[in-house]
């Protein structure tokens, strides 16, 4: 019975995958505008070709991308010099360079100024290499033979030297040039930087190719990383072929051997690894017994498995591989390794990690995210025992109960939230029962907000809250009560709150009614702030109610009588009043009296002399004393005479004295 055995670490390393993720997410979020990327996004043909038909624009470098564009930097980094001419053109740069290499980058940087040679065991052709000797100061060069690093290390005898590798570099290659520095450097530094992905995806090929008759390596024949790969798998197992894709399978040449190993570079995207299975079992059950068919079901379910990634929220146990004083590093089972934060384990105070977990220890956590954007799966192992907490979100969202959340960090389109273990989203429009401006955001953090759930996927670790929806359900309560205890009729005291052309809104204890500009005064106004100021306490009445709209329709000149009711008590016929001219037409003027009362002064009743325009003996505002001729109430008429009110002989005698003045 033929058997085909997938290598433990195969396909997309975390690095290949931020990128390709990155990729993916600019070009949705561009809306048709191009994204530049220097030099092929990743060595695999077809999935580069996909990238293209998306919008991904391959360049050579930093020069050939238009200016105010935007330039995806691949895994394998960029010198400094690229991120510097960007600034210049006004590039907005996303940063996709794998973080293995990215450390790389900076122990360059840190080499070059303490004044040490930084050296590279590499291919100097190699854009990641290329990348880490242009960001240090003191680039000494790259050696991938034996003989170049002799040459380079009699050369750095009396210099102070730091090494480092190219992350794809073979353990045995790199072990061996370090000897040879290592013999004729005095003041030599070793960094030992070949990726933990690489290092375990070559240890288990190498694994593999030992117990298989043929080894198929799947890769891009420029990847460099798959090129090592098929040189291990082909020094220990002589079978071995190297294809970039099906089409470069030769099944016919696989039918002769009974057991078959199966290895992906990094480049490889987990779609070409199934197809190359799939067609291999196709091809070998053809002749097979049932059993034998379900036996290789059974063994793509296992690859499949093996594949998939954990969901957000699953509990899954890792082994970890590696501790740092911030973070562990666990082997899944999967295409991506975990990433447990120290915070996000369960120390008592003063505990380091290291004193936590040691390299083998099996560990359980929790998936919080399936990618921590630097291609890990984020774990946490203190939310584990949270599932009574969601437990209480669940019912509460059931119920509709409030619950305190403390806010904790800004985020795209909102804040993240924790209520005990639990991380909830509030989106922006939510935080408040208004509109909040980017920039106010920052005065959130660290408050405690009553909030609503919304929404609950404990499966996936999602919860929804909303500080809106429960102010909203407040000022709703706080609004029935007020409605319960109003009458059409009532005079209450508020506070004017805003303007409009057509009135004034007037905050009556919680609710907002509306003052209309003809209701505030007896008299006429162009504007309500002609008789009202903004935080002005007035009384108002309501005039008119309706729940079903929550409109209030209020008054204020009510509180004074119409003055027509009264004008018997404050004004006669014969009186002399004195009033502002509100009006001017052609047959006379109209000059009030008080709010709401008019009285014509007929262009017959100005002067003691022949008026031909009004306007060039009165004006608008203009104060006079007026003789009150007639009161028509029946009509609401009342008529003026300003000419009454003045002695005329002081005509006659400005019309004698004039020719005088005059000479």
């Amino acid at each position: 019975m033929k058997e085909i055995e997938l290598a433990e670490h195969s396909g997309f390393c975390f690095g290949v995958t931020k990128a390709v993720d990155t990729a993916e997410k600019e070009l949705a979020e561009a809306g048709g505008d191009p994204l530049y990327c220097i030099g092929r996004l990743i060595h695999n043909r077809s999935v580069s070709e996909e990238l293209e038909e998306k919008g991904l624009r391959t360049i050579a470098s930093i020069d050939d991308a238009p200016e105010g564009s935007r330039v995806l930097i691949r895994a394998h980094g960029e010198p400094d010099a690229t991120y510097e001419k960007a600034k210049e053109k006004g590039i907005r740069i996303i940063d996709a360079t794998c973080p293995f290499v990215s450390r790389i980058h900076r122990l360059a940087k840190e080499a070059g100024e303490k004044g040490r040679w930084f050296i590279v065991i590499g291919d100097g052709t190699h854009p990641e290499v290329k990348g880490i000797l242009g960001s240090t100061s003191m680039p000494m060069g790259a050696v991938q033979t034996a003989e170049d690093a002799i040459s380079l290390a009699e050369r750095c005898r009396d210099l102070p030297v730091t090494l480092a590798a190219q992350t794809t570099m073979t353990r045995g290659r790199f072990d061996e040039i370090c000897g040879i520095f290592r013999e004729r450097c005095a003041d030599l530094a070793i960094h030992d930087t070949i990726c933990k992905a690489t290092k375990e995806r070559q240890e288990s090929a190498a694994e593999l190719a030992s117990r298989c008759d043929c080894m198929v390596v799947i890769g891009d024949r420029n990847s460099s990383n798959s090129r090592k790969l098929y040189e291990i798998c082909k020094n220990i197992c002589s079978n071995s072929l190297f294809i970039e894709g099906i089409e470069d399978l030769d099944l016919k040449t696989l039918q002769k051997y009974n057991k078959i190993g199966v290895a992906a570079g990094a480049s490889a995207p987990e779609r070409i690894i199934k197809e190359v299975i799939a067609n291999m079992s196709e091809e070998f059950t053809k002749d097979q017994q049932n059993e034998e068919m379900n036996d290789m079901a059974a063994y793509m379910d296992e690859i499949e498995k093996s594949l998939k990634l954990p969901g957000r929220g699953e509990v899954v146990t890792g082994k970890v591989v590696q501790v740092t004083n911030d973070y562990v590093v666990m082997n899944l089972g999967c295409k991506k390794d975990g990433m447990l934060p120290k915070e996000e384990t369960a120390r008592e105070e003063g505990q380091e990690l290291t004193d936590m977990f040691k390299e083998g220890d099996e560990v359980q956590a929790k998936v919080i995210k399936t990618d921590d954007g630097d291609g890990n799966i984020l774990l946490s192992n203190k939310r584990i025992q949270s599932g009574e907490n969601w437990e209480e979100i669940n019912a509460c969202a059931s119920s509709g109960e409030v619950v305190n959340v403390t806010i904790v960090k800004e985020v795209k389109g909102g804040v993240i939230a924790n209520y005990k273990e639990v991380s909830g989203f509030i989106p922006m429009s939510q935080l408040a029962d208004h509109y909040v401006e980017a920039g106010a955001v920052a005065e959130y953090i660290g408050k405690t907000l009553p909030v609503k759930v919304t929404r609950v996927d404990p499966k996936r670790n999602k919860a929804v809250f909303s500080h809106k929806q429960f102010l909203i359900e407040e000022k709703n309560k706080k609004i029935a009560e007020i409605w319960n205890t109003l009458n059409v009729g009532d005079v209450v005291e508020g506070k004017v709150m805003r303007f409009t052309d057509y009135g004034a809104f007037v905050d009556i204890g919680g609710i907002d009614g509306l003052l209309h500009i003809s209701e505030i005064s007896w008299g006429k106004l162009k504007h309500p702030q002609e008789a009202l100021e903004i935080g002005q306490t007035v009384n108002v009445k309501i005039l008119n109610m309706n729940a079903e709209k929550g409109k209030i329709s209020l008054g204020m000149k009510q509180n004074k009588p119409e003055p027509w009711s009264v004008i018997d008590e404050k004004y006669h016929e014969g009186d002399i009043i004195t009033g502002k001219v509100v009006q001017i037409k052609e047959y006379g003027a109209f000059v009030e009296l008080a709010p709401g009362l008019d009285g014509l002064v007929h262009i017959s009743e100005v002067a003691h002399k022949r008026v031909g325009k009004i306007s060039d003996e009165l004006s608008i505002g203009q104060v006079v004393n007026a003789k009150i001729l007639e009161i028509d109430k029946e009509r609401k008429r009342i008529s003026l005479s300003i000419k009454a009110t003045i002695d005329p002989q002081i005509y006659e005698e400005k019309a004698e004295e004039a020719p005088a003045e005059e000479q």
